[in-house]
Order: structure tokens, then sequence, then C-alpha cells
């Protein structure tokens, strides 16, 4: 039974009487061990399944639970119990109360938000800050929804940054078109899924026994009041203080450390036991994260004696000439490479490092500067699938339209629009068979409002004379939508690549043929040259060869890994909804593990490489001027170190030659002891 295997520290939390239970568990103490015992616990003292609800920070974190308890009472027993991210249960919850909701990936409704925001004109701008762009705006949005203690998005801006008094009344505008919007297509982003949810538990309620959290240390006000919401009657919240590093995500350090306070008679137990890292390595740790306050008392007792290879520090006259010294010991390393680990602050770190590894002809895999999920190629063909679903799906329209040349997010949205006009209500039946009677489906019927940045967009209607010669069908070429004035023939002609591809889509419904039919498409062949040829272009204009077919290659595998992906589904709604919930956590090849410090977390290590640690880098002086903390940056650091189980080598270098940029040592390798005066190498 997996209590047996506990230590005594483990034993006494997962037994613990039920209420509200804080676990103070650090890196390598066997979190994941006890919170399997709790739930092991929970059913032998005749808790139902269904009665549990685990909330982690990966959906693969929840899987690897619910595997675990499935060893000792079987499959169907463990797969009852509610597992998942905050998001994921929620987006589960609603559909039980058959709560309709087309969901979003995290940054899928940003394209939307700035193709309403881009109408907007600014007639007046202060002196003294210009207005936030679409992109920007929207990620502030975002973290005030996640943030706030009540207050406005307007007074939230201002508080944030009063010099943008001028403005907040057209960013509010644009917040409300932007959720008018949403609420009328049925669109939910992550942020929504909670929002909706928390309104969700005034109504209703949900007949859970124990509420476990996993990670508590990154939840953020909005997670809080959810937990909340669901009115628990027993918590089991396990978390690290030292290993809070979302406050960028709007988590609150504040929620742990306050958890005695706000929990009438919580009790607070702690995992004193590390299993994972060697004395050497994890007194390093310590040594730097006690300079910060210390809201627990903890003291670590090392497990293990076998290894006992002291922290290596690496100074370098030059940027590059770490990344080659360090591909260097990587290539002459006996840990195989899926076990090593170089972990960065900073994605610029990444570039630099990849691009010697690959001198090296050592392969690596890179998580945690862009998704899987959010480059264009991957994004385009689940927004394809999702217009099968949803034929009206603005959102997935828009984003595919606008990598057309010439076309973009303005001109998308218009084409959008004409065809839901020309289709009375249904975009294909504005595509394949238009209305007549319509001349001009562009007409707007905005009213100019200088406050709110609002003006006429009425377009002069173009000439479809320009497009006869490009080989379209009639039924295509008398389309009222290519009378848009901007509309080019390149543009014209992406668009009917889309006609062609929707055509050819509406006659299958297997998820794999229908990948298949995408990857395969001229539309997704324009996408892919264009691609390919856009990362391969050098700083002086010219086209590298062999890095264009690299792109073109690693695209390729993209499209094959989808295509691998969809044949484990034979319902499309279903492999779609599991590419957006789980999507973020996937990455890519196989390799030397090249990781940001937040996309480490969780994972160890038998070699790890913390690179890049000058002043300004690591800590990243830029983010804390931007409302981040010297103590969070050390939090990163310790979650960076402990991320290494045998072998730790931390580098930093002196000068960058490019960028003509001096550098001293970062702040932590002092406080760890291996720097002891400013002259020392």
């Amino acid at each position: 039974m997996p209590l047996s295997n506990l230590n005594e520290d483990q034993l006494s939390a997962a037994t613990c009487p039920t209420g509200y239970n804080l676990i103070i568990a650090s890196a390598g103490t066997g979190k994941t061990s006890t919170i399997v015992g709790r739930i092991a616990n929970l059913i032998n003292n005749g808790v139902k399944p269904e009665e549990i609800l685990l909330l982690t920070f990966t959906n693969k974190a929840a899987a690897e639970m619910v595997q675990r308890v499935a060893k000792f009472f079987g499959k169907e027993i463990a797969q009852k119990i509610m597992a998942g991210t905050f998001h994921s249960v929620s987006y589960k919850l609603l559909k039980q109360l058959n709560i309709n909701i087309t969901l979003k990936q995290p940054n899928e409704l940003k394209t939307l938000f700035k193709s309403l925001y881009e109408k907007r004109v600014f007639y007046d701008r202060s002196d003294d800050a210009n207005p936030y762009d679409g992109g920007y705006l929207y990620d502030m949005y975002s973290l005030y929804l996640n943030s706030n203690d009540g207050e406005s998005f307007e007074k939230w801006i201002l508080n944030k940054n009063p010099d943008h008094e001028l403005y907040t009344a057209i960013y509010e505008d644009v917040v409300l078109e932007f959720n008018e919007l949403k609420i009328k297509y049925g669109y939910a982003n992550f942020d929504d899924l909670l929002t909706i949810m928390l309104k969700t538990l005034k109504e209703n309620e949900f007949a859970f026994k124990e509420i476990l959290v996993d990670e508590y240390q990154d939840t953020n006000p909005l997670q809080g009041r959810l937990l909340d919401g669901f009115k628990p009657k027993s918590l089991f919240c396990v978390g690290d203080y030292d290993q809070s590093i979302y406050a960028f995500n709007g988590s609150d350090i504040g929620i742990i450390s306050t958890f005695s306070q706000r929990y009438k008679d919580a009790e607070v137990f702690t995992l004193r036991k590390n299993y994972r890292s060697s004395k050497p390595i994890l007194d390093l740790a310590t040594k730097v994260i006690e300079h910060n306050e210390r809201i627990y008392e903890k003291q670590l007792q090392v497990m293990r004696n076998d290894v006992n290879i002291a922290p290596k520090l690496l100074a370098f006259t030059e940027l590059f000439q770490q990344y080659h010294h360090i591909s260097d010991l990587i290539s002459k390393s006996g840990t195989p490479h899926s076990d090593i680990a170089i972990i960065f602050r900073n994605n610029s770190s990444a570039d630099g490092i990849e691009a010697n590894l690959r001198e090296y002809g050592i392969p690596a895999k890179r998580k945690g500067g862009m998704s899987f999920f959010d480059s264009v190629e991957v994004k385009f063909v689940i927004d394809m699938l999702v217009m099968q679903l949803s034929h009206n799906d603005m959102m997935a329209f828009i984003h595919v339209l606008e990598h057309g040349k010439g076309i973009g997010k303005a001109i998308a949205k218009d084409i959008f629009d004409a065809l839901i006009k020309l289709g009375d209500g249904d975009l294909f039946k504005g595509l394949f068979h238009p209305r007549e009677d319509i001349h001009n489906p562009f007409e707007t019927n905005k009213v100019k409002n200088i406050q709110l940045g609002l003006f006429d967009d009425f377009l002069e209607l173009g000439s479809v004379s320009k497009f006869k010669d490009c080989g379209f069908e009639d039924s295509f070429l008398g389309n009222p939508l290519l009378k848009h004035p901007k509309l080019s023939v390149d543009g014209a002609k992406y668009i009917y690549d889309f006609y062609l591809l929707v055509k050819q889509l509406r006659r299958v419904k297997n998820p794999e043929t229908m990948v298949s039919n995408i990857v395969g498409s001229m539309m997704y062949s324009k996408i892919k040259d264009f691609l390919a040829t856009k990362r391969a272009t050098q700083k002086d204009g010219q086209i590298n060869p062999t890095q264009k077919a690299k792109g073109l290659a690693k695209i390729n595998r993209k499209g094959m890994l989808l295509r691998n992906l969809s044949r484990n589904f034979q319902d499309l709604s279903k492999f779609v909804n599991s590419m957006i919930l789980g999507g973020g956590e996937m990455s890519e090849g196989e390799g030397v593990n090249l990781l940001s410090v937040h996309a480490s977390k969780g994972l160890e290590f038998k070699e790890v490489f913390v690179i890049d640690l000058m002043d300004g880098r690591f800590p990243n002086r830029k983010l804390m001027s931007k409302g981040g903390s010297l103590e969070e940056e050390r939090r990163l650091f310790y979650v960076a170190v402990t991320r290494a189980k045998d072998i730790l080598y931390l580098s930093y270098a002196k000068f960058d030659k490019i960028k003509k940029i001096d550098f001293i040592h970062s702040p932590f390798l002092k406080e760890a002891g291996l720097i002891r005066n400013e002259e020392e190498n």
C-alpha cells in the first residue's frame, strides 16, 4: 500500500485528520508520494473516489498521481477521482452542468483582442506615455483577472501606471467589446474558465469531501477565490514558499503564507527529508534561499550519501566561449543526454546554447520558450479543425486567414463579418452560397467617438477584375468578399486555397484523415514555405538554404506528431479539446533538455547546468523593475539548482562581444560562497 512506503513526516501528513491542512514540501521531499498516500488514506476510510478533488499545476502531474492510485485500488476506482489543473477541472465540471463553451488556447483570443484594438485611434496622446499595444494590453487584462482584489480594470491599470489615465476609457471599451464578442460566440480561454466556474459555484454545489491542492505556493487570487467557492470542508494543500515563482502570472505568495490565519484550526506539517539532491548541492541551495524571509521554519535532512561532488563554478571571459565550453563538456560527459538539463532565465540564453550544441552534433529539446501549440504551423492545423466543429468560429477564422500575404488581423475580421452577413449567420454558407442581394458586405454601423477611439470605417469597394486570371472557380469569383478594397491578388489566392481546403475537409470525419488533408494542402504548403524562409533569413537579408531545409523538416515533424496524436481519437471534438487543454505541457524531440527555470519546475536530472548567471540576466533586473523582486529571482535560482541530483555547474561570462556589454557575476553566486570577493573568478 502507498502508506507503507512513507517516512514518518510523510505518514503524519497523509493520515492527518480532515480539516484545513498545509504541508510544506521542499524540493525532493516526496510530495507526490504524500499526496498519493493521502488519497489512499481517504479511500481506506470510506471516502468515495468521486468525492475527492485533486488540483495540480499540470494535467501531466494529475495523470501520474491517478496512475499511482490505480496501482493499488484499480483503474476503475482511480479514474473516478476528479483530477487536473484548475482550468481542466473547471472545464469538466462546466460540461457536467451542460454549460456550453468553445474552449480556446491561452493565447488564442489575443488575435481577436488585437483585431478590435487595431481599429481604434488614439486621438489624444499623453506626453508622459504612449498607449500600450494590443498584445500587451491583452496580457495586462489577463493578469488583472488573475490577480485583482475586486477593483475595476480601469482602477487597476491606474494603480499600475497613472500615466495611462488618458487611455483607460479606450482600454475599458476594447475589453467591453471583447467580452461581448466572447459571450456572443461562446468563447472561453483559460481565464474565462475560472471566472465562469466561480459564478457557477454561487448557484451549484459539488459534494467533494476533500480538496487536495498541489503546488499551492503558485495559487493566484482568482484560483484562491475559486477554491473558497467550493466551500471545502477539508483541504490538503501541498507547497513550498521557496518555490513560488509565478508572480508574473498573478500568483501570490501571501496565499500560502497566510494559510494559518485564513483557515480556523489549520495545521501545518513539514516534510524534512530530501531524497533528490546530494548534500553539496542542497547545502548551496539552502545557503542562498536563506537570504529570503523565512515564512515557515524548515531544516532539510539529506538522505543521499552515494554522491559527494561539489557544485562547480565556470567563469568565462566571453559569452559564447561559455556556450562552447558547456557543449564540449556535454560531448565528453558519460551522462545520457536525456538526464542532462541546461537551465536558463532568458530565452536569448537558450538561442546561444542551442546553436553551439548543434555545432557539436548534440541533439537537444527545448521547452519553456514557445510551446509546441504556440507555433504558427500547429495553431493553423488546430484552427482548421476547430472550424469543422464550429463554422462560425471567428477566432479560428481570423487566425488562419491573417497569415495570407497582405491580409492581417483587421482585414481577416472584415472578411469574417462579411461572410457571416452573406451567409445569413453561417460562415460556410457565405463562402460557398453567398446571398446575391448584398452589394456591399463590408458596411459597418460604427459611430465616431473620439473619447473611445471609434471611427467610421466605410469602405469604397474594390474591383474584382484583377482576379479574373487567377484560375478561381466561377462560384468563388462571384463572391462579394473579393470586393474588399485592400485585398491583393496574393491575398485572394490565399483565401481561395482556404475555400478549396474547407471543401475537401467537409467530405471527411476522421481526425487523422483531416489532419493529413490539412498538412498536405496548398494552403499549408504556403505557410510552411513562408515560415521556413522567415526563420532562415539572416541579419543581412540573405536566406540560408541549409537552415531553410532544416526549418521545413522541423515543421514537417510537427505535422507528423499531430497525425500520430490524432490516431488515438475517433471523435474530433475530443481530439481538439485534448490538444488545447494539454498542449502547453508538450515538448518535442529528444536529447539534452533546454529549459527555462519555469519549465524545469517539478523535474529532476543527474547533471544540470545553470547558465548566464550575470547580474542583470539572473537576477533579471529588467523584470524586477516591472514589478518583480529580488526575492522571487532568488526563488527561481533555488528552483533551478534543486533540479540537480548529482552534478551541478553554475556559469557566467564577463563580456558579450556582439552587444559590447560588460557583465558582473550574479549576487547569488556570492551568496552561495562561490565568489568570496569581487576580483575572484
